[in-house]
């Protein structure tokens, strides 16, 4: 090892120590900030306290920080630093209808919060400008979609985020998530007296019928590890009137695009035919915006692997989460990104169940909002030490045509 590679681990090593101490230096305040958020929750689109609690906390610590950022209203940029090399982390706050913050949306906020408090004292000597997005609407809606395209991520060179998860911790480049697309079909009919003159209807709720008919039968013959939800929303007003408007909800998923484009041709199909059968007309539209699968950047998830060992966690063997979606599947995409997951540790409840909700708010949830800033922080850190790496990153960045971070799935 030659003397300046010892002098640069050395300042390495000092910097992730500092990186380390500010995090627990803030453990009482980021803590406090996961429980608020997960003491109130709020529904996509709606996070306007999580977000103000979490504007706060960074505002007061010096960052530049704009609420409504991107066009959207409980969206949220802070920016610390003025360097040459950028990194975006994502901090997520959003809740579930009726079950809270049973996916730990409020533990991703702390985590993020406090990877970037961790990194502004030292953002000038690490040549970093640190950025940190609040994206709302995960769950239902891809906030990180509507700020893509207004460009969000079009000055960043590499993203970050970490959700937590029950159970043991796993690599990074174990987790795997789905493309996912959501629509509504709406069939529209006649109306009749449903027994003085029937014949005289168009039922919709009937082509409804048909329709779900046809998507459990269409599931046989799907690929492997795709996925097809399917419920009517609307079916009638009234059992003496023929229903002549109904309208069913849909959502598909798969691990690659292609066969998703196509299971989604085959689904609207099924759809049409309902249709026909019936006499009845049909339309289709988009209710949120398509998630993308994740692409983890496999040098930044190697990086995340060493260094959440380095804080003391073991990394258990085997597959990790799979079969859920985010809209940072999008991200990754198009700029260098990974969404590691972090474990609970001893805790067992499912994601979007109340044990789930109770485990987000457990003292083991805390540790790894702790666990996973630090982890963040010297990930971030090892991208800005490493001449290599910084440069290969920022080569990446260069590389990438103007506008193309904004450029998003569509099924």
């Amino acid at each position: 090892m030659t003397t300046q590679q010892t002098i640069q681990d050395r300042t390495a090593t000092a910097w992730k120590n500092r990186a380390a101490l500010e995090v627990e230096a803030r453990r009482a305040q980021l803590i406090a900030l996961s429980h608020a958020i997960h003491q109130n929750p709020e529904l996509s689109w709606e996070e306007h306290q999580a977000a103000a609690l979490v504007s706060g906390v960074l505002r007061d610590a010096g960052f530049t920080v704009e609420s409504g950022a991107y066009g959207v209203p409980t969206a949220i940029e802070a920016v610390c630093g003025e360097g040459d090399l950028t990194v975006a982390i994502c901090a997520e706050y959003d809740a579930l209808p009726g079950i809270g913050h049973a996916c730990g949306h409020n533990v991703i906020a702390a985590a993020g919060v406090g990877a970037a408090l961790a990194l502004a004292p030292l953002a000038a000597e690490a040549g970093l400008r640190v950025k940190l997005l609040g994206t709302p609407a995960e769950e239902h809606g891809g906030g990180k979609v509507a700020m893509l395209k207004k460009g969000a991520w079009e000055d960043v060179d590499f993203s970050l985020m970490v959700h937590g998860m029950t159970g043991e911790d796993r690599s990074a480049a174990a987790f795997r998530s789905t493309a996912v697309d959501r629509f509504e079909v709406v069939f529209t009919g006649k109306t009749a007296h449903a027994a003085g003159a029937p014949e005289q209807g168009i039922n919709a709720a009937a082509a409804s019928t048909l329709a779900l008919t046809a998507l459990g039968l269409l599931r046989q013959h799907l690929p492997k590890e795709t996925n097809l939800n399917a419920f009517v929303s609307l079916g009638g007003e009234a059992t003496n009137i023929i229903p002549d408007r109904t309208v069913v909800q849909v959502e598909i998923r798969a691990y690659e695009i292609e066969p998703w484009r196509a299971m989604k041709r085959r689904v609207l199909a099924c759809f049409e035919g309902a249709a026909i059968a019936t006499g009845c007309g049909w339309s289709w539209a988009a209710t949120e915006h398509p998630y993308a699968p994740l692409n983890s950047d496999p040098v930044l998830a190697e990086l995340w692997d060493r260094n959440l060992t380095a804080v003391g966690r073991t990394i258990i063997e085997g597959p990790g989460e799979a079969g859920g979606s985010t809209d940072m599947g999008n991200v990754s995409q198009v700029v260098p990104a990974i969404h590691p997951m972090i474990g609970f540790l001893g805790q067992e409840g499912v994601p979007h169940n109340p044990d789930f909700t109770a485990a987000a708010a457990s003292p083991a949830a805390d540790a790894a909002a702790i666990d996973a800033a630090v982890s963040m922080a010297w990930t971030v850190l090892d991208v800005a030490f490493d001449d290599r790496l910084r440069a290969e990153f920022l080569r990446r960045t260069a590389d990438r045509p103007a506008g193309a971070t904004r450029i998003t799935l569509e099924a």
